[in-house]
């Protein structure tokens, strides 16, 4: 069917520390973009927050960021937060949160699609059933043929797509899988250079065509730091969070110049497993 539109999760990762309205944005750019191709239908939108094992630099514990990210998201019909991955007692990269949601999306869409096709019989009447059951089953996988599973996609900004860049920080073969197997939504302001970037990268411009970027006509350059670095000054962050995210910050005190220093000097956990190769021996 032409008509048929692709399903669409849309994925955001990151420390959300604090949420802004800016990363509620980006999910709503993304989707406005898709819908307008026409080609695709947004069914769900995620954040993700990562753990405290990753060791970011003012990093406040991951149970007020997710609880911030449930209130900022609280009146929204299709962006959820979801705390697998900031449960977790190590830090995961990436590539593995994206498919564990994948596998998440798949098994539901399993049961779902059985739950529709086998008829809920009274247990008294289930022998009465049974020499036609194997019929419903039977359509059940003519269709499965036709309903596809939801395609999982990384949403982000600029910013993440360009860190791709940053030795170490990711391995290629991560960025590969990301952008073949599931794809990238990258969020931009007008003018921003991203083709640049990945025309510039042999891996990005060979999968291009699953790389969505959105360019941002109205800009907003709110971001998390900026946001803790006004806390740190008494001054407002009103207009800038959602008011429930502000009132959860004052009644906690969550940001100060004591959480700023918070994983000072800690490396940050994917810089950690990189191998440090003595330079004088070569």
């Amino acid at each position: 069917d032409p008509d048929r539109k692709t399903e669409v999760v849309l994925l955001a990762c990151g420390s959300f520390n604090p949420i802004t309205n800016m990363h509620l944005r980006l999910f709503e750019l993304a989707k406005d973009y898709f819908h307008e191709t026409g080609k695709y239908k947004v069914i769900k939108g995620i954040i993700s927050p990562v753990g405290d094992a990753y060791g970011k630099k003012g990093l406040i514990s991951a149970n007020h960021r997710v609880t911030m990210a449930k209130l900022a998201t609280k009146n929204s019909d299709w962006v959820t937060v979801d705390d697998w991955e900031s449960s977790q007692s190590e830090w995961l990269e990436t590539l593995k949160v994206l498919r564990y949601h994948h596998q998440k999306l798949l098994s539901s869409d399993a049961t779902n699609s059985l739950e529709d096709s086998v008829p809920l019989t009274k247990l008294g009447r289930k022998r009465k059933q049974e020499p036609n059951r194997h019929e419903p089953v039977k359509k059940k996988n003519q269709s499965t043929d036709i309903k596809s599973v939801p395609q999982i996609k990384l949403l982000c900004g600029s910013d993440i797509l360009e860190s791709f860049g940053i030795p170490d920080l990711w391995k290629s073969e991560d960025i590969t899988e990301i952008v073949e197997k599931y794809g990238l939504v990258c969020i931009s302001r007008a003018g921003n250079n991203v083709q640049k970037f990945i025309y510039e990268s042999d891996t990005l411009w060979r999968h291009k065509n699953n790389i969505h970027l959105v360019e941002e006509w109205i800009p907003n350059d709110i971001s998390s730091t900026k946001i803790r670095r006004a806390l740190c000054r008494g001054q407002s962050i009103r207009y800038l969070v959602p008011d429930v995210v502000r009132a959860y910050i004052e009644k906690n005190n969550l940001y100060s110049p004591e959480s700023e220093d918070r994983n000072a000097g800690v490396v940050l956990a994917p810089l950690r497993n990189v191998p440090v190769t003595p330079r004088t021996n070569r």
